[in-house]
């Protein structure tokens, strides 16, 4: 069997009630259960939250609610392993066999359905713990420059300073939208930035991780965009 979960609590700070505030005319969180349900990959599709609001919210466009998260795994410093592997947890009191886990965020409006299948393929094939959305970064890192305490300019690598950036080794970042694990992978909390899990490849115009008012808002820029030119 495998599962969807969303992690939705109630408590989010720098945006109050950012999981279902509204994003292009319905609750954000919809858009993630509404790609898991077209994705069919998924047996259940389950949203983790610890308030009965965003539970409401999300039965309504499909997902189940079959608990409501304990407070020790709602508050600001719980990472999102612990509450995957609650929900399997829970899960496996009354079902036989897990096989694959993918967490999706509830703030991932860019989410498409053909992804989320395509990377099931991957962590199959590849037998990986997990497979995970990432997009390449635009610019070289090994470039990078930093502000000094004097208010100066240094670069975290000079050395690459007379380096073509054609020459630099190309890099990823994590990209904040869906997460396939193996059921152990998760119940062990195994390293997801490891040999053992294979990166699946998001166009940067397609990715927005959404913590701040002004990542909420260049999201709903560029989704306006996508929309204008039919992407």
């Amino acid at each position: 069997m495998n599962i969807c979960v969303i992690p939705a609590r109630g408590g989010s700070k720098r945006i109050p009630r950012k999981n279902i505030r509204y994003f292009h005319g319905k609750p954000i969180i919809a858009w993630s259960i509404e790609a898991a349900i077209k994705s069919e990959c998924f047996d259940r599709i389950i949203c983790s939250t610890d308030d009965e609001e965003i539970a409401k919210v999300a039965r309504k466009y499909g997902a189940e609610t079959p608990f409501l998260r304990p407070a020790s795994l709602s508050d600001d410093y719980t990472t999102t392993a612990p509450v995957i592997a609650h929900t399997i947890e829970h899960l496996l009191q009354k079902d036989n066999a897990i096989d694959l886990v993918c967490c999706i965020y509830a703030t991932a409006p860019f989410v498409q359905p053909n992804d989320i299948r395509q990377s099931l393929e991957v962590i199959k094939i590849n037998n990986v713990d997990y497979c995970f959305s990432v997009a390449r970064y635009p610019f070289p890192i090994q470039r990078a420059i930093r502000i000094t305490k004097e208010g100066r300019c240094e670069m975290f690598q000079p050395e690459m300073f007379k380096r073509r950036s054609q020459d630099l080794e190309e890099a990823c970042h994590d990209v904040g939208q869906f997460y396939w694990g193996k059921a152990d992978a998760w119940l062990e909390n195994r390293d997801l930035f490891s040999d053992k899990s294979s990166l699946y490849i998001l166009p940067r115009y397609n990715v927005q991780d959404i913590d701040t008012e002004e990542d909420w808002t260049r999201a709903e820029l560029m989704y306006s965009t996508l929309l204008l030119n039919n992407l």
